[in-house]
């Protein structure tokens, strides 16, 4: 059985850079997908904020894994109703993996709950990233540290919540550093922040970048049946309680009815 995975990509810069468009002539999204592909255990295909839903309608997600999201310029253009949308699927078990700019992304920042602001330089330096948590599955086959030669600095305070675990940690030529591999759950799903990926920079051709990728999305994959269940309040009535008890006092709602909301 293969990972089905969606890589979302705003798709803007491409086409109004020319840096970026001599580097991703067919999109970050298509060259994150094509690495991917090489993959036999996964099936990766692309969605793009100019589409109908931004290429996320309710069908597709729901016959998504894992969801791997890029955006910088635009990301108030995200509708509202796909954020829901996205965020349901990561609490019913659907990975979900956010990458560099997408800090900002209105369904990082929703699952989060939290600003998710860092500092930021764009100047073209190292990025040394040092893998602190080499036992983890998202570090497997990768070396105790390695370097990007051009990148945008990122540095903290990195105002997310305690992650569940930091894998990687980057140190920048400026004196800078970042946690910048980090995990989360948020009901069901599982989520990874991956720094890297400057738009100007030829960062998703390097293969180490990639094979971060790769294995984030085998561990991000949850194999169990949607937990859609996770939405429900049910109102349970007094005779289908667990153990015998008399109804005392008054109450808001009648037998059955729906709770507010």
């Amino acid at each position: 059985m293969t990972i089905k995975t969606v890589v979302w990509g705003e798709n803007i810069h491409e086409h109004i850079n020319d840096v970026v468009g001599r580097l991703y002539p067919q999109g970050m999204h298509t060259t994150i997908a094509d690495a991917l592909n090489r993959d036999t255990g996964i099936e990766a295909t692309t969605a793009t904020l100019q589409e109908p839903d931004h290429g996320l309608s309710a069908a597709r997600l729901d016959a998504t894994d894992v969801l791997i999201w890029w955006g910088h310029k635009d990301h108030g253009s995200v509708r509202d109703e796909v954020v829901e949308r996205v965020a349901a699927r990561v609490h019913e078990g659907m990975g979900l993996i956010v990458l560099h700019s997408g800090h900002f992304a209105k369904v990082f920042k929703r699952l989060m709950g939290t600003p998710c602001a860092l500092k930021w330089r764009e100047a073209g330096e190292r990025e040394r990233i040092w893998t602190v948590n080499p036992g983890h599955p998202i570090a497997a086959g990768i070396p105790e540290q390695f370097v990007l030669e051009n990148e945008e600095m990122y540095g903290e305070f990195f105002s997310v919540p305690e992650p569940l675990e930091t894998v990687f940690i980057s140190w920048f030529a400026g004196g800078e550093v970042f946690r910048s591999g980090l995990t989360w759950r948020r009901g069901a799903g599982n989520i990874f922040y991956f720094r890297p990926g400057h738009e100007t920079y030829p960062t998703y051709h390097n293969e180490t970048i990639q094979q971060v990728i790769c294995n984030a999305v085998k561990w991000a994959y949850n194999p169990r049946p949607a937990l859609k269940s996770i939405h429900d309040a049910p109102n349970v009535p007094v005779d289908k309680a667990l153990e015998p008890i008399e109804e005392r006092g008054p109450k808001l709602h009648k037998a059955g009815e729906a709770g507010y909301r």
